[in-house]
């Protein structure tokens, strides 16, 4: 098990580079700083002084990889690679195009994140894998059609239609929740009970119908017609041995969901005023703010790639093959 994570380790950082490279490489040689300067000055006929200015008062007069002004480690340091590309390694995120701190943001905004994306994550898989379990059980009955039809038309809408729907009929008509905003504290649940039962409703289609798939998939096997054969009752067959046995992909659906309990969600945080990092996103694309943009898809980035390496990690728990070195 030790050589498989010291591989999956050595993968790590290559990738990572890579992402970083070509996030500097998108932003910086396909759009100069000069096009930033132009797109954040707003005006058809911009003068090269004007210009000049802009990436003087934001950091982006420096030449992009080798400064031949200065001397000694200076010519590779004081450039905009190592500034706003190398530095990110050391999660050094500087300032954003209008002077405020990124990682005093990102702070201050992963807490009303987290206070949406943890709860949706234990909810939905309680409620998931319950009831995918439940229809896998009751395969081939009325109850297995009514919640495979209710699945798809749940998949069938968008979710902005649950959001927009949620926020008139629960917030405007019926006042149980106020329809957007965020207070800290325990007020906050008042806030994000509305975000949470959407993001909910709104992925519980596809969820349940996956689980059911996967589970169905190892009843299907012979280790589960030998417990049955041996006279073990069905909840302890579904538990015991189908929902242990289905840990891989469990594992998979919840540990690529790490990026969204730190980044949000784009889309929920915009609608309802919740101030995380996806209405950070959001908010620093509309306003060409591209110092925070790039912060925001390196982080992106390392937290998918510890994602990966925790699913690995995970993976080598719950597969014997993998502990012992026989895959």
């Amino acid at each position: 098990m030790t050589a498989y994570l010291i591989r999956r380790l050595c993968y790590v950082l290559p990738i990572l580079i890579g992402v970083n490279l070509i996030t500097f490489v998108l932003f910086f040689v396909v759009n100069s700083p000069d096009d930033m300067a132009r797109m954040h000055l707003g005006e058809r006929r911009v003068t090269q002084a004007a210009v000049d200015k802009w990436k003087e008062e934001h950091d982006y007069a420096r030449p992009l990889f080798w400064n031949a002004n200065v001397d000694g480690t200076a010519r590779v340091t004081d450039t905009i690679f190592y500034r706003r590309s190398i530095e990110l390694f050391l999660f050094k995120f500087g300032q954003s195009d209008d002077g405020r701190d990124i990682g005093y943001d990102i702070r201050q905004r992963m807490g009303p994140s987290l206070a949406i994306a943890l709860p949706v994550l234990m909810v939905e898989l309680l409620v998931t894998v319950t009831l995918g379990l439940l229809v896998a059980v009751l395969r081939g009955t009325y109850f297995d059609r009514w919640i495979a039809l209710v699945c798809v038309a749940l998949m069938s809408v968008s979710g902005l239609f649950y959001i927009v729907g949620a926020q008139y009929l629960i917030a405007k008509l019926l006042r149980i929740v106020p329809i957007s905003g965020f207070t800290p504290g325990l007020a906050a649940a008042k806030f994000v009970a509305l975000p949470i039962a959407v993001q909910v409703l709104a992925a519980l289609g596809a969820n349940v119908r996956w689980y059911r798939t996967v589970f169905l998939e190892e009843i299907e096997k012979e280790y589960v017609r030998t417990a049955w054969a041996k006279g073990l009752s069905e909840s302890a067959v579904m538990t015991r041995h189908v929902l242990r046995n289905a840990l891989l992909p469990l594992i998979t659906a919840i540990v690529v969901t790490l990026p969204s309990l730190f980044l949000g969600s784009l889309i929920t945080e915009s609608f309802f005023a919740i101030p995380g990092l996806g209405s950070y996103t959001i908010d620093a694309l509309q306003s060409q703010d591209f110092a925070i943009v790039r912060s925001m898809v390196f982080l992106g980035a390392v937290l998918y790639i510890v994602g990966l390496l925790l699913t690995d990690i995970a993976y080598a728990w719950a597969d014997p093959r993998l502990r012992f070195g026989e895959a």
